[in-house]
């Protein structure tokens, strides 16, 4: 029986981050450091005539001044190749970098930028996705069949239409041809910043040899560096990634952001390193934003309840540059009929350039904008069948063993246990006793959702543990701390198989020169790769062991019992010796133990990126409680429970944390957030003043729990969850406001002037 792995015990580096003693981007400090700053584009689509750098090189201080010409055809793009470091000829987006300087000190790099001239022959922006889609519209990219592309991706020629993915189950036309009923809607979602309290950052070094470092919140540290290699055309041998602590990122800090304007001036400047952080403005113009949608979404049902088909067509914004969003497009789409069995099922997914911020990861890749659609779906179809929300859709979830709308069996089920779990939490049941109307005069409602999500497959993770003389265990992977408490769980993996102290393990920094290859700290993949990959390690470490105390004790391995780390023969405890020990009487001038692994999909092996069906799926379900108040339109949330399948969980106290923080995320998307862009394509609110996000004082009481579906290839049972937590949350909330108040909404953010133009349009029709 396991006494770590399922402990709450505290995180590895809170005291180091309490203390103020984690290294973070932005803390990164080297000798003879210069500092970059960024001219960026004040047009959404221009020409670009003429730039004179002449007067900024010029200015005291300043050591390298440097334009797209200086890397003329370098591109980078994780799907797609396709965006420049900084702009060549023509820029496609607000923000989007022109030039750059690196002076002695951050002031004088930005009052040197300030100097540059820049002569644009302004174009037509395409800030309408649906429009972008059309054949008449402008076409942003007219090079792009000739961009490097990897394999998933499907361009349009001729078009902005950057891939299209589409999944077939069954036929939909003889799906709905047996249902009674058939409900058609529309959905739409709205651009969201990532709004991490760490800003972008970057720094880096060319050194004198040509090797290429740089340090940098990057989530993936080796996919970044074969980015790199890939539009640098350097080997990956001359480029070093080193990821610090990152303050937060939720899908943002990936890719090659502030790190291609780092890059392009310590090219130039070199051997002196250059550092870059952006300022808030642009962390909300040049970073990374979430996907805006359209879905339109048809569903036949039969009179009982049961589903018969699904068709889902939805549009995926992503802005000016394909960045992660054709992978998002065909992720997110297979996940578009919702965790039911569905026995028809069409799915169809557009991703679309346009002349808006770049668009790409953000918590649940896509399927919080899906749920939303689904689930908003699924109630109006609850109501007009007259079945009880809860009830449809307890008749419909898939099951341990369904084949899911894709065609996947499924196994680790654990959505029919979160839909029980929140609806109770929220007192489900005995809502229909509470007073709809407060004693203020604000209207109450219930709503719940469901929604899944997949994860990235095949995809590998290694691990090295060192076990050091003095019985202290060093961890070298390069998986990520976001914040995520990453470090806490695998330490409890290693403690667990080794039978040590938590206390004894370390962690050295994510260095694509020593930390093994990682395929990134993302798609909620972490605790199951490199809980698998440190799993094996450890039990490698364990065997090693093993065989050292057969050659102590002088019999053989099989007699040999190792736990709570300790080590003797079978039947003699009391001759047992520390781990210490043993490598002290063998190897008297000092030692090291050293475990190794690589973990990759068993099932998955000699299939290509996104070759092989999910690994596994995340489930999870939202219950929510409001308030509207019918003469202002403000919805307040009272009460959201959140239930979400972890598999196992190792750290339960950390399941809640990554769930709570997943509900206020939800909140913030169905209250508050959007970036509103004008019909030129500028962005009007690109600060913390005017994005409104949540604060502790819109925070409701929270009521969080986990559901544990076993998962038979996870360690100890476990599988990823940290995205799924915002899925549902959007859904449940607007099914409550319906409860409430009559009125559906089908266009997020549900801001009090949305809900109150609604309610007085109701009031309207019943007078009419």
């Amino acid at each position: 029986m396991e006494t770590i792995v399922g402990s709450p015990i505290i995180r590895v580096d809170a005291v180091e981050k309490v203390r103020g003693a984690a290294v973070y981007g932005t803390d990164v400090k080297l000798p003879e450091m210069l500092h970059g700053a960024v001219l960026r584009s004040p047009h959404a689509h221009a020409r670009i005539v003429s730039i004179d750098v002449s007067a900024a090189k010029a200015m005291p201080g300043v050591r390298a001044v440097v334009t797209g010409e200086d890397l003329a055809g370098v591109l980078t793009g994780e799907a797609i190749r396709d965006m420049p470091f900084l702009a060549e000829r023509k820029v496609r987006f607000e923000g989007e970098p022109v030039a750059a300087v690196a002076a002695e000190d951050e002031a004088t790099a930005r009052k040197a930028i300030r100097l540059i001239k820049v002569d644009y022959e302004e174009l037509t922006p395409v800030v309408d996705l649906v429009k972008a889609r059309g054949a008449d519209a402008p076409v942003i990219h007219d090079k792009m069949m000739d961009y490097p592309r990897i394999g998933i991706v499907n361009p349009v020629p001729n078009t902005n239409i950057v891939t299209v993915n589409e999944y077939r189950k069954g036929n939909v036309e003889e799906g709905f041809s047996e249902s009674d009923y058939v409900f058609e809607n529309e959905f739409r979602t709205q651009m969201v910043q990532h709004g991490a309290i760490e800003p972008h950052c970057a720094t880096a070094q060319m050194d004198a040899s040509g090797k290429l470092t740089v340090w940098t919140t990057n989530d993936s540290p080796h996919r970044l560096r074969k980015d790199l290699s890939d539009s640098l055309a350097m080997p990956q041998t001359r480029i070093r990634v080193i990821s610090t602590y990152v303050g937060g990122g939720f899908g943002s800090k990936g890719g090659v952001k502030a790190e291609a304007i780092a890059i392009a001036l310590a090219l130039k400047a070199r051997p002196r390193p250059v550092k870059v952080v952006y300022d808030r403005r642009e962390v909300f113009l040049a970073s990374l934003v979430k996907h805006a949608t359209v879905v339109k979404i048809k569903t036949g049902v039969k009179r009982d309840g049961t589903l018969m088909a699904r068709d889902v067509e939805i549009v995926w914004d992503t802005g000016a540059y394909a960045e992660k969003g054709p992978v998002v497009c065909m992720q997110a789409t297979a996940a578009a009929a919702g965790p039911y069995r569905v026995p028809h099922v069409h799915l169809i997914g557009y991703c679309v350039y346009t002349n808006r911020m770049i668009a790409g990861a953000y918590r649940g890749y896509g399927t919080p904008q899906l749920t939303w659609a689904y689930e908003s779906q699924m109630d109006m179809i609850a109501q007009k069948i007259g079945l009880d929300p809860l009830e449809f859709r307890l008749r419909n979830v898939l099951r341990e063993g369904d084949i899911n709308p894709v065609g996947n069996v499924v196994h680790s089920v654990g959505i029919e246990a979160c839909l029980k779990q929140a609806a109770q939490a929220i007192g489900w049941e005995e809502r229909k006793r509470v007073p709809r109307v407060t004693p203020e005069g604000r209207y109450r409602g219930f709503g719940l959702a469901c929604s899944t999500k997949n994860t990235k497959t095949p995809s590998g993770s290694g691990a090295v543990i060192y076990f050091n003389q003095d019985g202290r265990i060093t961890i070298a992977t390069a998986s990520v701390e976001v914040g995520q408490g990453t470090r806490t769980v695998l330490a409890q993996v290693v403690a667990e198989v080794l039978g040590v102290p938590v206390d004894t393990i370390s962690f050295s920094e994510p260095d694509t020169d020593f930390t093994p290859f990682d395929a990134s700290t993302t798609s909620s993949r972490t605790t199951f790769h490199m809980g698998n990959a440190l799993k094996m390690a450890a039990e490698n470490v364990k065997k090693q062991f093993v065989d050292l105390g057969a050659a102590v004790f002088e019999c053989g391995p099989a007699e040999i019992e190792v736990r709570a780390g300790r080590v003797w023969p079978a039947g003699r405890p009391k001759e047992a010796m520390t781990y210490v020990e043993v490598l002290r009487h063998e190897f008297a001038a000092g030692a090291c133990v050293i475990g190794q692994a690589f973990y990759y999909p068993p099932a998955a092996r000699g299939k290509a990126f996104h070759g092989s069906p999910s690994l596994f799926w995340m489930y999870g379900a939202h219950a929510a409680e409001v308030e509207v108040d019918p003469e202002t339109g403000r919805v307040e949330v009272t009460r959201l429970a959140a239930s979400i399948d972890v598999g196992r969980a190792i750290n339960p106290t950390n399941c809640l944390q990554q769930i709570e923080g997943g509900a206020l995320h939800g909140i913030g998307t169905t209250l508050f957030e959007d970036m509103v862009i004008d019909e030129r394509g500028h962005l009007l609110n690109p600060n913390l003043r005017d994005y409104k996000m949540p604060t502790a004082m819109d925070a409701p009481e929270v009521l969080p729990s986990v559901v544990e579906a076993y998962h038979n290839e996870g360690p100890y049972g476990a599988k990823g969850m940290g995205e799924v937590v915002t899925n549902s949350a959007m859904a449940a909330i607007g099914s409550a406001v319906e409860d409430a108040v009559g009125v559906r909404l089908a266009e997020l953010p549900l801001t009090a002037e949305k809900v109150y133009t609604a309610l007085q349009l109701k009031r309207m029709s019943h007078q009419a």
